[in-house]
């Protein structure tokens, strides 16, 4: 039996005056707490209890080693009823990292309504495109888009990417664009690099029925920042595959115009990637519920997105 077991053993038979009163209290019977406390003592090398057969009193040592005891198993109980209390209800320090473009144009105008409704979270937001650690470097949600590794945490999809090309409005009246791959392929291009891997995200492109495929423009302008992906397609430099989140905002404002319906490739989503836990925090869950219903008030669920409503120009058609 544990030395913590042994000392709420010995603290339940100081309350209750005698070995067979405790063991009523505790579910035990008498003797097994008579061996516990003789086995306290024995660890101790001290006698606890003064023992006759009407009488059970505490020694001198019996008396200092309650007290502490009491403190000890009071802290305890205290730490334990803060940390069910912290899991029950929404509060603590919430540590988020999120995509860069994502995180500024889907998630931070969301949340202020977030931090009203929930006064008593703390959120620890950092924004990376590259991949985060969500153990070492104790983040308690990650936001990640594109594709997701297989691991054991919990991913919720918040969405499919749907990617768009798109250009200006003068690049489009400049110049012929046809919708087919060879047409497409020799148009100016402005393309994105993964900072981590030094990848170029290529050209994902479909036709009719056929899956999905992909090309890499030959010299394209490349940046490695999304949201200056779309200024710089907004200001004619070229063509750009935005995918959803980046394209909305600037579809809205006409400074870019949709040259291709969306592709959509099945690997490619939106999720919210926590550890598996057996208990999870009020504050995780409350996020996760949170941002995913939000989300979707936008026209956006794990299967779609508002791009399967796009409307090319009518000159595309």
């Amino acid at each position: 039996m544990d030395k913590l077991n042994l000392l709420r053993i010995f603290v339940s038979v100081v309350n209750h005056g005698s070995f067979a009163r405790a063991s009523v209290m505790l579910g035990m019977s008498p003797s097994t707490v008579s061996k516990a406390i003789g086995r306290l003592e024995n660890s101790l090398n001290l006698l606890l209890f003064h023992r006759t057969t009407r009488q059970l009193t505490l020694t001198e040592h019996g008396q200092i080693y309650v007290a502490t005891a009491r403190q000890i198993l009071g802290q305890l109980e205290q730490c334990e009823d803060e940390l069910k209390s912290s899991n029950d209800a929404p509060k603590g320090c919430l540590r988020i990292n999120m995509p860069v473009s994502y995180g500024r144009l889907y998630v931070l105008p969301l949340l202020g309504e977030f931090c009203e409704r929930y006064p008593d979270i703390t959120l620890n937001i950092s924004f990376d495109d590259s991949y985060v650690d969500v153990i070492h470097q104790n983040v308690d949600i990650a936001i990640r888009s594109g594709t997701l590794a297989e691991s054991s945490f919990v991913a919720r999809q918040l969405s499919p990417i749907d990617y768009i090309t798109c250009c200006s409005p003068d690049f489009f009246q400049k110049n012929l664009i046809n919708r087919d791959r060879v047409s497409l392929k020799q148009q100016k291009w402005v393309c994105f690099r993964f900072r981590q891997s030094g990848r170029v995200l290529p050209v994902f492109f479909q036709e009719g029925d056929q899956d999905i495929q992909k090309f890499e423009p030959p010299s394209p302008l490349i940046v490695d920042d999304g949201e200056a992906m779309a200024e710089l397609c907004a200001q004619g430099y070229g063509l750009s595959q935005l995918p959803h989140f980046i394209a909305r905002d600037w579809l809205k404002s006409g400074k870019i115009i949709p040259i291709t319906h969306f592709h959509r490739p099945d690997d490619h989503g939106v999720w919210m990637v926590y550890a598996r836990r057996n208990f999870l925090p009020s504050r995780i869950r409350a996020f996760v519920n949170f941002l995913q219903d939000k989300i979707q008030s936008q026209g956006e669920t794990p299967r779609s997105t508002w791009a399967e409503k796009l409307v090319l120009s009518e000159r595309m058609e």
